[in-house]
C-alpha cells in the first residue's frame, strides 16, 4: 500500500512539471522583426547626410538589390523608391 502511495506521488510530480513546462513553453511570446522604416535606415547608414542612400552606404538586402530598387538609375535610393522596392524573401526554416 506504502509503495502505491509513493508511485501515485511520483506519477503526480512528474505530470504536474510536464504540464507546467509545457504550458510555459507555448505562452512566450516570440518578438516578430519589422523592417527598418527610411528614415530609420538613414540614421544608422547615411554617412554624408546627403538623405540618400548610396549602393557604397548600404548593407545586405538593399545592397543585393541595389539596382532593382534605384529604379531612376541615379545612383541613390530615395525615401519614394524604398518604399516602392522589393520585399525581401524571407529564409526558410529549418
Amino acid at each position: 500500500m506504502k509503495s502505491n502511495t509513493i508511485k501515485t506521488a511520483i506519477l503526480t510530480f512528474g505530470i504536474a512539471v510536464l504540464v507546467s513546462n509545457s504550458s510555459f513553453g507555448q505562452s512566450e511570446k516570440r518578438e516578430q522583426k519589422t523592417p527598418p522604416t527610411f528614415s530609420e535606415l538613414l540614421k544608422e547608414l547615411d554617412k554624408d547626410e546627403d538623405g540618400l542612400l548610396s549602393k557604397t552606404e548600404v548593407k545586405g538586402p538593399l545592397k543585393e538589390g541595389f539596382s532593382e530598387i534605384d529604379t531612376d538609375e541615379d545612383g541613390f535610393i530615395s525615401e519614394e523608391e524604398f518604399k516602392k522596392a522589393p520585399k525581401p524573401k524571407r529564409r526558410e526554416r529549418r
